[in-house]
């Protein structure tokens, strides 16, 4: 039951569902049941010659009854439990869904998305196939041999039954020895499909680094490769269903030559009636469906067990940043302070950033240069809790940040990164990101970042579809957006993390322009490699190796002379050239 922890509320749910059903099956059974002692008795009449045109036209309609009962409560019955499972499949798939938007950012740095994605497909539709119609076969496998079981007992005796059931128990034995080495095929075979999802997704997304290396027939092959080993795993398993299947079969047809034989002999004999034979051998012909189908149900739950756990694993990963002993905390002024703060990424021993002490009042602008990797980013990172930030380092309004709650800190933090995404739709809902502004703040955002001309160019201006992360847009298009969306709603706090590297030096200068406004109503922080992105700010630090080398003003460290000045030499060097 262990395995179950994340679905059980959603199976109890609908027991009701799932008892409702059952009483449908086994109103089908029943009526299956029936229908060879019918024919039985037709025999005898038959035989005895007390069959008449008024009795065959009575069994006629009662086959016909017995075949429309069958056909609407199979129905009914089907569609019972069938819905019942797609019901639990819709609640876990958005559980699993609203799990994957906990987990912190590192996660989905170790995780590849192709598995996610199968994780999120292919296994919940196995655990939705083991929840309907599993329990379909499965019920129906097990009431149908007792029943079976019994009727035969009815009609040929113990010593008869018996003897058709001994080669059911090598059967069995066979079964289990199968269902073995099933587990490990079916484990192979998702992580194969991952891998071929994977393969797929990360082409289709780098497919403009591919043609532009012209690496279009190299990644052909290397798809081929995956999908040959996703080819041979499955070829695996169904070599393993193949010799299972047709052992079955086998196994069970011993069933009916003794059948055949001891029975023919018994109504040699006089010890057994002619309709009492068909009947017999009519519900041993009912037990071949369902002991087939043991094979095929035992393949479906192992799949989706092993689907389950699969799920189970991700569902056990706990969000590595999380609300501990928060405050209640409403809104967020913006004084930003770091204390001292060293850290290190998990599993390193080299802090990333060291000693580092900041003090940024509300309403105020601080600049970070610096290096690639000096850790411009990571800082940033911090201050929206996308790192776990150590204890007593971090302050916002003065209130250690691990005790500000996830959703009110991130609500009034307005951030673009480095690493632009936009979603593939509209750019007025890329802009609004679901925050219901009104149109004239969207245009007044756009404007702003200075992208709203670009935007009235397109098609259909703020509803022309941007394309899948941004496609059809420059990514100086892509960044002015982004800027829109951060500035939209004037959160407390905004970080701009090297956003404006794709625009030129004279848009740059008009977006900054534009932002210096709103800036005044922000707590700011600028992360860039251009002297004339942070040369306005109220204090400029320039990171080397994770450390505070130099701070102050524009003005102050140019009188430095260190390595600010050197950079602002270089940038004035290359912009003359």
């Amino acid at each position: 039951m262990h395995t179950l922890r994340y679905i059980r509320d959603f199976l109890s749910a609908h027991k009701y569902r799932y008892a409702l059903g059952i009483v449908f099956l086994l109103c089908v059974d029943t009526l299956q049941l029936i229908l060879p002692r019918v024919l039985g008795d037709v025999t005898d009449s038959l035989e005895s010659g007390d069959l008449t045109r008024e009795t065959l036209i009575r069994y006629a309609v009662i086959l016909a009854l017995i075949a429309v009962g069958v056909a609407v409560f199979r129905f009914l019955f089907r569609y019972t439990l069938v819905k019942a499972s797609r019901s639990i499949e819709l609640s876990f798939r958005n559980r699993f869904y609203a799990h994957l938007q906990k987990l912190s950012m590192n996660y989905f740095n170790t995780h590849k998305t192709g598995d996610l994605m199968a994780h999120a497909t292919n296994d919940i539709n196995n655990i939705t196939m083991a929840s309907g119609q599993g329990v379909i076969f499965a019920i129906d496998s097990l009431l149908i041999p007792i029943a079976a079981s019994i009727m035969m007992l009815g009609s040929g005796g113990l010593k008869f039954t018996a003897l058709c059931f001994a080669p059911l128990l090598v059967l069995c034995i066979s079964i289990v020895f199968f269902m073995r080495v099933m587990q490990a095929r079916v484990q192979e075979q998702q992580e194969a499909f991952s891998n071929l999802t994977e393969a797929a997704r990360e082409s289709f997304s780098g497919i403009r680094v591919i043609k532009a290396f012209a690496q279009e027939q190299k990644e052909i092959l290397r798809f081929e490769r995956i999908n040959a080993l996703n080819r041979d795993a499955n070829l695996k398993f169904v070599r393993l269903m193949s010799m299972m299947f047709p052992a079955v079969m086998s196994i069970s047809a011993l069933s009916f030559v003794i059948a055949l034989w001891y029975g023919g002999i018994l109504v040699i004999q006089g010890s057994l009636t002619l309709g009492d034979f068909v009947a017999f051998n009519s519900y041993l012909g009912m037990l071949i469906w369902p002991i087939t189908a043991i094979g095929w149900v035992a393949n479906m739950f192992q799949r989706g067990l092993v689907s389950l756990d699969r799920i189970n694993a991700i569902m056990d990963e706990a969000p590595e940043i999380s609300d501990n002993k928060t405050v209640g905390k409403a809104s967020i002024e913006g004084s930003i302070e770091f204390r001292r703060l060293t850290f290190a990424y998990p599993g390193s021993k080299k802090p990333v950033l060291e000693d580092i002490s900041i003090s940024l009042e509300t309403g105020k602008t601080l600049a970070v240069v610096g290096r690639t990797g000096s850790g411009k980013t990571t800082l940033v990172n911090l201050i929206s809790r996308l790192l776990d930030v150590p204890q007593g380092t971090l302050f916002i309004d003065g209130i250690d940040i691990n005790r500000i709650p996830l959703s009110i800190l991130r609500s009034n933090i307005a951030r673009v990164p480095q690493d632009t995404f936009l979603f593939s739709t509209s750019v007025n809902e890329n802009i609004d990101f679901f925050r219901s502004l009104s149109p004239e703040e969207i245009e007044a955002a756009a404007k702003t970042a200075r992208v709203y001309d670009s935007i009235n160019e397109f098609p259909q201006k703020f509803h022309t579809v941007v394309g899948e992360r941004g496609v059809t847009l420059s990514g100086g298009q892509k960044q002015r957006i982004a800027i829109a969306r951060a500035i939209l709603g004037t959160p407390p706090i905004l970080i701009l993390d090297d956003c404006l590297s794709a625009v030129d030096a004279g848009t740059e200068e008009e977006i900054l322009k534009g932002l210096k406004k709103i800036m005044k109503q922000h707590t700011s922080i600028i992360v860039s490699h251009r002297i004339s992105a942070v040369k306005d700010a109220d204090e400029i630090i320039v990171l080397e190796d994770g450390k505070i080398a130099e701070r102050g003003t524009h003005i102050a460290l140019l009188e430095q002379k260190g390595t600010y000045y050197a950079m602002h030499n270089r940038q004035l060097l290359i912009n003359q050239l």
